[in-house]
């Protein structure tokens, strides 16, 4: 089980929407794996005609399955609403460790606004990393999210 607690803020300057923060990612695993990490993140987006882009920053001093590597993912972003609680987006991003395995990521998908706090994405993810155990195999993800 994986949890994703998240704290920041989100103020709108300068003609964008910032968000500045802290990302905790919880395991419910050993903790020999070492697992649980913490983020940093930086991001700003823009709405330009129908679309919007972005981008983001993450940062992390203690990455996730070590205790020795530091980690900076970057990423841009697009995101454009063809008809009414329709989102298509996707986005490309790049992951740097401290123990030189970098990979650049990739993924595209649909939202559906079910209500103004409930939306189901269907989305599809891949990196240029091969495959070690099905870890950075591609795949399609439905996610159910809340926000309130």
């Amino acid at each position: 089980i994986e949890a994703d607690v998240y704290a920041g803020v989100r103020p709108e300057f300068g003609g964008f929407n910032w968000d500045f923060g802290v990302v905790g990612y919880l395991y419910d695993e050993p903790e020999a794996l070492d697992y649980d990490y913490v983020e940093l993140k930086a991001a700003s987006s823009r709405a330009v005609g129908p679309a919007t882009v972005g981008a983001a920053v993450f940062w992390s001093p203690d990455f996730f399955g070590t205790s020795e590597d530091k980690a900076t993912y970057a990423e841009v972003n697009a995101a454009f609403a063809p008809a009414d609680r329709w989102t298509v987006s996707g986005a490309v991003g790049r992951q740097w460790l401290s123990s030189d395995f970098d990979y650049t990521t990739w993924n595209v998908g649909a939202a559906y606004a079910l209500t103004d706090n409930l939306a189901v994405d269907i989305r599809y993810h891949d990196t240029d990393e091969p495959d070690f155990g099905q870890v950075y195999e591609s795949r399609a993800v439905a996610t159910l999210k809340a926000t309130f």
